[in-house]
């Protein structure tokens, strides 16, 4: 008998299946297969977008975590390997020592924002099953597809926080140099008269 290629979406426990985790299981399936992406580079443009996303920094030490568990630097989408499976006693270990409380809560939020995709085993544990050579055959854990099929997504709010940064910047600059102005104005007022 053939088995299902089938990734697991629903989640173990009592925790509901949500629609955005079909939308976000939707686009990893649309996503052209053997698209890289950098994911540091990603990392870098989930950084600068947090606040479009948004997404605390504790967040992202834990995404950051998750992501060096990937053992390449280069994530590519349909590819097998996508899952990462740490524990959580590793996990927080690499989260900069973060308790165990609040690494789940950090883990549960990545999976709401659409970050990471759970891929839960039937007992709830995260583990790879491999082949009688080694390879990996399923894993189950936290899939960074989304990563790679939102990495444009990304960029492009990355660009526009930039932008949005710059033009703050810019304003400020015209609002001290234009109170300045005005201040030195008025003292000149008052003093000649």
């Amino acid at each position: 008998m053939e088995m299902l290629d089938q990734n697991p979406i629903t989640p173990f426990g009592r925790r509901p299946l949500s629609l955005s985790t079909v939308k976000m299981q939707r686009d990893i399936r649309e996503c052209p297969h053997g698209k890289p992406v950098h994911k540091w580079q990603v990392f870098r443009n989930i950084c600068q977008a947090r606040t479009s996303l948004p997404v605390s920094d504790r967040a992202l030490a834990v995404l950051n975590a998750l992501l060096s568990f990937h053992p390449d630097t280069v994530l590519t989408a349909g590819a097998g390997d996508l899952v990462v499976f740490p524990s959580n006693r590793l996990l927080a270990l690499r989260a900069h020592g973060m308790a165990a409380s609040t690494l789940r809560r950090h883990l549960a939020g990545l999976v709401d924002r659409g970050l990471i995709l759970r891929r839960d085993s039937p007992n709830g544990k995260r583990y790879a099953r491999k082949t009688t050579s080694g390879d990996i055959e399923q894993a189950f854990g936290f899939d960074l597809g989304p990563i790679v099929a939102r990495a444009d997504e990304f960029a492009a709010l990355a660009e526009a926080a930039i932008a949005r940064r710059q033009t703050l910047t810019v304003l400020r600059e015209r609002m001290t140099l234009v109170r300045r102005d005005i201040a030195k104005m008025i003292a000149t007022g008052v003093e000649q008269g």
